[in-house]
């Protein structure tokens, strides 16, 4: 992959492909403009090598056209943080876009209106893409959290400039991340999986195992290992078509040499609110009528142990209930080992949606060495498979 770093856009148009697929409150104002932010570096370069920028993503999921999920619903947050004015476009194909693109002077920018409000975006349209093609001198792929889908804007469009096709400075950070996980992390590599569910992970720790020395199992996934192994798991999550696989999981570990930690005690609460009960029980002895909400404190030693002994750290799920206070004790504690192991040189990676809002919600962002924008497109990454969007610079 070529990056923006190896070329002048000096007098060039530049489309990008952007993620503003941003949280919007019922005023429409962005609650969280962290995807807007990472792109900034990207749309400056073009902008102060003298080049103009066509930005266009989607937003949401509109079936058609939907004026709650437009863009211009953005712009206010886009020119505060890139502090530039932008222009928008209401129309991603037709004439005002036409004639937007035919006065674009250099250091300019334009923002396209939603491309999922043409179904020829997520089809994969080659006429759609050949039309978005038109508009530029090149192409520039900076949305990584769309990278695993073979749409118009992300794969198809790339093979109209077989010379000049771009990474942005986002998607290059978010591959060498998961690079420095797979491939080149200084050992220890600790893998960190939480969550509820072995079956949504299984493709990740399959492809895993072969990459890391230490994998610690959290969240609801972990009473499907301990009900495997004979435990008392009361009324704790649990898939129970999935103990064989819970089983083979740590078996295949063992003879690759991966160290499997499970909790060993757990937090049960007798409701999922915040107004439960809760006791403290060793995580194979949960009483019946009980559930195992978040690791108890000899589960978090434990892990804080593996975690600050780790060079390399993927974070991907949290390990207890952590949107409700009572049971929160846990994830945070997982993010302020995590944290002291970066201060003390390790590279660490979190990802995956809930994980994500976990370190935002705690305040754990500045303390990890990065924190992936990309949920889908990261997991997929893990699984080893080469994304659309990415194959698509490359070939």
């Amino acid at each position: 992959m070529k990056s923006i770093d190896q070329h002048s856009f000096k007098g060039e148009k530049a489309i990008i492909r952007v993620d503003f697929n941003v949280p919007l409150d019922h005023q429409k104002n962005v609650t969280d403009n962290s995807r807007i932010e990472a792109a900034k570096s990207t749309i400056l370069k073009i902008i102060n090598d003298g080049g103009s920028c066509i930005l266009m993503s989607h937003l949401g999921r509109p079936k058609g056209e939907d004026q709650d999920l437009s863009l211009k619903h953005l712009v206010k947050e886009i020119e505060k943080t890139l502090e530039l004015e932008i222009t928008f476009v209401p129309q991603v194909i037709g004439e005002k876009t036409l004639k937007a693109i035919k006065g674009l002077q250099k250091k300019e920018i334009i923002l396209l209106e939603n491309l999922r409000f043409h179904s020829e975006e997520t089809s994969g349209d080659e006429n759609f893409a050949k039309r978005l093609a038109s508009y530029a001198d090149c192409y520039v792929n900076d949305a990584f959290g769309t990278a695993h889908r073979s749409h118009a804007s992300t794969a198809v469009i790339a093979k109209h400039f077989p010379n000049k096709k771009f990474a942005g400075h986002l998607l290059l950070k978010e591959v060498n991340s998961i690079q420095k996980i797979m491939d080149s992390g200084e050992k220890p590599v600790l893998g960190i999986l939480g969550g509820a569910k072995v079956s949504s992970k299984i493709t990740i720790i399959d492809n895993i195992l072969d990459k890391v020395d230490n994998l610690i199992i959290g969240g609801g996934m972990a009473f499907t290992f301990i009900k495997a192994l004979g435990g008392n798991i009361g009324k704790s999550i649990c898939e129970n078509d999935k103990t064989d696989l819970a089983l083979s999981i740590l078996e295949k570990a063992k003879q690759k040499k991966v160290s499997i930690y499970l909790p060993v005690d757990v937090v049960c609460g007798d409701d999922f609110s915040n107004e439960a009960n809760t006791i403290e029980k060793e995580i194979n002895n949960i009483p019946n009528g009980w559930e195992g909400m978040d690791v108890g404190p000899k589960s978090r030693k434990l892990f804080d142990k593996v975690i600050n002994q780790s060079k390399t750290i993927l974070w991907n799920g949290p390990v207890g209930v952590f949107e409700l206070e009572k049971f929160s004790k846990g994830t945070i504690a997982i993010g302020k080992s995590i944290a002291r192991s970066t201060r003390n040189g390790a590279f660490s990676l979190v990802g995956g949606g809930d994980s994500v809002s976990a370190v935002k919600k705690f305040n754990f962002e500045d303390k990890v060495s990065y924190v992936s924008t990309g949920g889908g497109a990261m997991l997929e990454s893990l699984e080893g498979k080469i994304l659309p969007g990415i194959k698509a610079l490359m070939d």
